[in-house]
């Protein structure tokens, strides 16, 4: 493997970054949505299909996530999302981030309760 293969391997991501409409389709096919914010986060509204998965518990176990389905998760914005995804591609989910979190969820006009 040259050094240019080598180099793109080991900065590339491991998960993919989807909209909030790729989101939606994936999830018509099965997908599981996790929301990683806090409680209080949580509480503040959610996506309906969304599973409550805190990002500090995520890390110590990702119990209850199907590892047969892919995996969507979702912030508040797009970086505890994307940190949860590379940790659930790491553990060999296939993994996603909802770019723009829940922000981008909300502005897509998508229910949250």
């Amino acid at each position: 493997m040259g050094l240019i293969s080598s180099l793109k391997k080991a900065f590339s991501k491991p998960y993919t970054t989807l909209s909030v409409a790729e989101a939606k389709d994936l999830l018509s096919s099965g997908a599981v949505l996790i929301d990683v914010r806090s409680a209080q986060e949580w509480r503040s509204g959610r996506a309906s299909q969304a599973k409550h998965i805190p990002l500090d518990r995520l890390q110590t176990s990702p119990a209850g996530i199907n590892n047969n389905k892919p995996v969507i998760a979702v912030c508040a914005s797009g970086v505890r999302s994307a940190s949860a995804a590379r940790l659930l591609a790491s553990q060999g989910y296939q993994a996603y981030s909802l770019r723009g979190g829940m922000s981008a969820w909300r502005a897509a006009g998508e229910p949250v309760r």
